[in-house]
């Protein structure tokens, strides 16, 4: 699996301000050296797999005691994961493109290579992936492995666990792949997910347990960049802004502070953006509510919501015949919005998420928060069917199709809204691991308390009311099991991502392995894990404009 890649020269660089992780890491740059600032006494001398990354490191020393990166904890733990399988190369290149959206919708925007989603890469469980990115954006960037236990100094994290990829350059990712399952990658670099740049990583099972005729990779997102004149970098400036709670109709509901006292009214057109700003469209989502986030569904209205990179009025088409088995992998790329999905006429058999088996379990409709993923499977009907994923709560108007084609008959519109999209969805604190990989019963060795707070006032959403840093420690050791608990003092949802782990959902005995899992407002999410897989590792809101805000932090494996 190759894809030619021609750098070019640098293009000049960008007239958008530099994002929090580009600030905080600019600051002990080691010129000429290209080496990380020291995270532990030794600093990162591994950090050499790419070149054109420039030396840019944390704000200031990482304190000492913690295990380096691509120290020899790292590589030990590389070497057992003993990749005894297939090598995978793969060259990609990040560029600035024009992206068709279908119905005649051309946009401007940045992607790997010229597609939407970006080339699906594939790679069997037990081997290893090869894969060079060529940064040709005006821009420093990276590449995440969302959802994969990996080595440390391959999770791509800027400032913490290897350095930019700056214009011009390019970087060698090279690491064992473990585990099957379905997977995808973006950039940590400020908010350059909410552009073009993302793809499927779909690692599959070399004694693949299931049994189907076809696969259908399903990727959601939502859209503005290029869209008169939008761009993620403008919007997240807007959001910064912050909100007067006591105007605007109610204004932007229930979006209170730390102590969840918004004083929103919810009040206003269910989904609509705010007025215009004076330069240019304002992407504030005013009103919306969600019967199951609540009465803050997101912050940003989107113009499109895209399945595959496609508009609803020229879906994407898949293509069966009647009684094909077909496993659905979905995958939620989106910014800032949870999809409700469903598939006219037929019922979901939920068989993983992210990436990990479940007992299967049937489902009309799945809620999926950003970075969430879900594998099902459908017998397919005979006809013509429409994919359905709504944007939760941003209005009945604001949805994503696509459509499977088995026979005869006329294609679904923009408009249909399948029977199976009523009634509550099905979401991960439903579900039960399956019993091979089910966390074994044991009491936590660590417990790992966490406050989220914030809102939209101040736009100031943080963990412990402490913007992140790169600096950050919350302290844990090889072999414990360790307990998080998320406090969510906001009146808003949260879709909680951790890197380089996979968790137990722990309201319940045997609860769904999961990456990323949604707290609800003024709720508590409890998820253990086992500390296997030694480095510095990222936990993180979903919502990239409220990442990028701060609300972040780092899980360290002490020496």
């Amino acid at each position: 699996m190759r894809s030619s890649v021609s750098p070019s020269p640098a293009p000049s660089p960008s007239p958008s301000s530099p994002s929090r992780r580009a600030v905080l890491g600019a600051g002990a740059a080691l010129a000429g050296t290209g080496l990380l600032a020291a995270c532990s006494g030794s600093g990162m001398a591994g950090m050499d797999h790419g070149a054109g990354a420039t030396g840019k490191g944390s704000a200031s020393p990482a304190p000492g005691g913690y295990v380096d990166p691509a120290g020899a904890e790292v590589q030990a733990a590389e070497a057992a994961r003993k990749a005894t399988g297939p090598l995978t190369e793969v060259r990609l290149t990040a560029t600035a493109t024009p992206l068709d959206l279908g119905a005649g919708r051309s946009v401007r925007s940045w992607a790997y290579g010229d597609k939407l989603p970006g080339q699906e890469v594939r790679v069997t469980a037990g081997g290893t992936l090869a894969l060079t990115l060529a940064n040709n954006l005006p821009e420093a960037t990276s590449l995440h492995w969302h959802g994969l236990a990996l080595r440390n100094d391959m999770d791509g994290v800027p400032g913490l666990t290897q350095r930019d990829i700056a214009p011009g350059g390019s970087f060698t990712y090279k690491f064992a792949v473990p585990h099957p399952g379905t997977y995808w990658f973006h950039p940590h670099s400020g908010v350059q997910q909410d552009r073009g740049l993302y793809a499927p990583l779909i690692v599959e099972d070399p004694k693949e347990p299931l049994s189907y005729d076809k696969e259908w990779v399903v990727v959601l997102d939502d859209w503005l960049d290029g869209v008169d004149g939008s761009t993620p970098e403008a919007v997240l400036a807007e959001l910064r802004k912050g909100m007067d709670m006591s105007s605007s109709g109610g204004g932007h509901s229930g979006h209170g502070s730390g102590s969840g006292s918004g004083s929103g009214s919810g009040a206003g057109a269910t989904g609509t953006p705010a007025p215009a700003a004076s330069s240019g469209p304002s992407r504030l989502l005013m009103g919306g509510v969600s019967e199951v986030l609540g009465r803050d569904p997101g912050d940003v209205a989107y113009p499109h919501y895209l399945v595959n990179g496609r508009t609803p009025e020229d879906p994407s088409v898949f293509t069966a015949r009647p009684g094909d088995r077909i496993r659905l992998r979905i995958i939620n790329a989106g910014g800032d919005t949870a999809f409700r999905i469903a598939l006219g006429g037929h019922e979901f058999t939920v068989t993983h998420t992210d990436g990990f088996p479940v007992e299967h379990a049937a489902a009309r409709s799945l809620l999926l928060g950003m970075g969430e993923r879900y594998d099902v499977l459908v017998t397919a009907g005979d006809g013509v069917f429409p994919l359905t994923a709504l944007a939760e709560g941003k209005g009945d108007s604001a949805s994503a199709l696509a459509v499977l084609r088995t026979g005869t008959g006329a294609a679904p519109t923009a408009a249909t809204r399948p029977a199976e999209l009523t009634g509550r969805p099905l979401t991960a604190d439903a579900l039960k691991a399956a019993e091979p990989v089910a966390l074994a019963a044991r009491e936590p060795d660590r417990t790992v308390r966490i406050k989220l707070t914030g809102g939209m006032a101040k736009y100031d959403w943080a963990f412990d009311g402490k913007p992140y840093a790169p600096d950050q420690r919350h302290p844990v050791k090889a072999g414990e099991r360790v307990r998080l608990e998320f406090d969510n003092s906001t009146t808003m949802w949260h879709p909680l991502h951790l890197h380089g782990h996979t968790f137990g959902l722990a309201g319940r005995a045997g609860g769904a392995r999961k990456d990323t899992a949604v707290v609800l407002p003024n709720g508590r999410l409890t998820v253990d894990f086992d500390a296997d897989n030694p480095g510095l590792w990222m936990v993180h809101c979903h919502n990239v404009f409220h990442a990028e805000a701060g609300m972040m932090t780092v899980l360290g494996y002490q020496r």
